[in-house]
């Protein structure tokens, strides 16, 4: 049977579509979760008959009620595993514990470093020679989960942070790609910081 997994989005969606063109028969997107209604992945999702919902933050009176709503939208679709593809919010409680050590992140550098909302420009700025993309568990943490997998990308002497964050993402797209299926497939073991897959 094919894991159901449920996809969060902030965005235009392009990690979305690459989960979205890869769907085989080991995993179904059984729904696009968005916190902003105007994200261009709702439209990518429903050209492909998944469904979509919206749960934005300004609905409710703060961010635990959020969190709590967050946590029954995705949890209405009993996924095996959440996906946060480009979702640009920090889960809380509510969501971390209906779903533990079953949501994946993915990164725009080499975990531990850099991590945040600009792990490209932070890494630029330091001068690395090699960044990368990291999949991940989430936690409470920013970027401080478990590590599943990773790739290495160089930096290139003319990248600016546009340049080098294109090039991570087309790594990233299939990295995560790849990471999910294996997910769907074999599940994965966590014993502290160390992730385990077949």
């Amino acid at each position: 049977m094919a894991a159901r997994i449920v996809v969060l989005v902030s965005g235009g969606g392009t990690t979305l579509q690459a989960l979205l063109d890869a769907t085989d028969a080991h995993y179904r997107v059984m729904a696009v979760i968005s916190d902003d209604g105007s994200a261009a992945a709702l439209d990518r999702a429903a050209r492909h008959g998944v469904a979509t919902e919206i749960v934005a933050p300004r609905s409710y009176a703060d961010r635990a009620e959020w969190d709590r709503g967050l946590a029954e939208a995705i949890r209405a679709f009993e996924p095996d595993w959440v996906v946060c593809a480009g979702f640009m919010r920090i889960l809380g409680p509510a969501v971390l514990e209906c779903f533990p050590q079953r949501i994946v992140n993915t990164h725009p550098a080499l975990l531990p470093s850099f991590p945040g909302a600009h792990g490209v420009r932070d890494a630029l700025a330091y001068g690395v020679k090699v960044t990368g993309c990291t999949v991940h568990i989430v936690d409470a943490g920013v970027d401080t989960g478990p590590i599943i997998a990773q790739a290495a990308v160089p930096v290139h002497a003319g990248d600016d942070e546009d340049l080098l964050h294109e090039r991570i993402k087309q790594v990233e797209r299939g990295l995560l790609v790849t990471t999910v299926n294996s997910l769907a497939q074999h599940g994965c073991t966590i014993e502290g910081r160390k992730v385990t897959t077949p």
